[in-house]
């Protein structure tokens, strides 16, 4: 799947792109206690989405990673399109 394919309420979405940017990680406060989040940016050759990345995935990707997305779904959050990877999801980094 492409990014500008992706729209919000899409669930089971596969997708390889690549991060652009990824910000400070910020503690929040959810309903399995205090965890933290950072938002990436994603860029393939049609358009841009933001992702959630939760603990574990925050060090496991870099800015210029190329990265496999398989089982996330499409959220909205202030007016924009998000992206998030469930547990059953996942996320690889791939082999240039």
């Amino acid at each position: 799947m492409k990014i500008n394919e992706i729209k919000r309420g899409m669930s089971n979405i596969s997708l390889t792109a690549k991060i652009i940017d990824i910000s400070e990680p910020r503690d929040v406060l959810t309903k399995y206690g205090r965890r933290s989040v950072a938002d990436a940016t994603l860029e393939d050759e049609t358009g841009q989405v933001s992702l959630s990345l939760w603990q574990d995935q925050i060090n496991a990707v870099a800015v210029g990673d190329t990265v496999n997305i398989t089982g996330a779904y499409a959220t909205e959050f202030r007016d924009k399109l998000q992206l998030s990877i469930p547990r059953s999801g996942r996320i690889q980094v791939v082999e240039e």
